[in-house]
């Protein structure tokens, strides 16, 4: 069982118990105990689970359903989202008009992309636009709207409108958390209306997820499986995301 997998597996008894044991964990997951306490350091440093003696619990001093700070989420699983960034700059063409979105992950796509890439960004991160704002070949649209600190994330009604007349080729969308029945969630409610016509309009759509945000759900809904085009990730999903995701029409695209 893949790393991803058995992480899932772990969130989903924490969900459903509160409190899980590590001996319970291996024999369910068969795996060695030993594998299960290196899972559950990793996931206690991702902020998404406390360990007890002989064992687990939910995690501690921060509400059900917020997100970490951005300073926090920016050095979180830095190496996956660096992979994930390539692997989304590798499926850009030139001369097309592409959303970013917000996110420490979606900063990762500006940064991969070609430095000869000539085409059109548009976005709703200030983060994002000042990564390309040296491109030569790069033409930069931002939308205006109420500005969230942190990961600088523009929102509301002017957003909405800016991004409801745009027809971009391709999107790469921020994520809160992905799972196989509820789909892809999020934090901030007006962001997660922008994401919406941001899906509605783009030809083709990717939601950027590392292995972490596998079985999590965030506050909000933004859309199903069957709504955008596939996954980039930069590990193999757990079976019920990749099966979700593979019999809505979707791709999972790997670096």
């Amino acid at each position: 069982m893949l790393p991803a997998e058995r992480h899932s597996r772990i969130g989903e008894a924490l969900r459903t118990s509160r409190v899980v044991s590590t001996e319970d964990l291996a024999r369910e997951l068969a795996v060695s105990a030993e594998t299960i306490r290196r899972d559950l350091v990793l996931l206690e440093r991702q902020g998404k689970l406390a360990r007890v003696h002989g064992g687990a619990t939910i995690a501690l001093g921060r509400p059900a359903g917020e997100e970490a700070p951005f300073a926090e989420r920016s050095v979180t699983a830095a190496e996956a989202k660096r992979r994930i960034g390539h692997a989304a700059a590798a499926l850009t063409r030139p001369g097309q008009t592409i959303v970013i979105d917000v996110g420490t992950t979606a900063v990762e796509v500006a940064r991969a992309l070609p430095m000869d890439f000539s085409g059109t960004v548009a976005t709703c991160s200030l983060l994002v636009a000042a990564e390309l704002a040296e491109r030569p070949g790069v033409e930069i649209l931002v939308c205006g709207g109420r500005l969230r600190k942190g990961d600088l994330a523009l929102s509301g009604p002017v957003a909405q409108a800016f991004f409801d007349d745009l027809n971009p080729d391709l999107a790469f969308l921020g994520s809160g958390g992905i799972d196989a029945a509820v789909g892809l969630t999020d934090y901030y409610l007006d962001e997660i209306a922008v994401r919406r016509i941001i899906l509605r309009n783009a030809a083709r759509s990717y939601v950027l997820a590392d292995s972490g945000k596998f079985g999590r759900i965030a506050r909000h809904r933004v859309a199903g499986v069957e709504e955008f085009t596939g996954l980039i990730t930069e590990a193999e999903p757990p079976p019920s995301v990749r099966d979700a995701v593979t019999r809505a029409g979707g791709v999972i695209a790997l670096p």
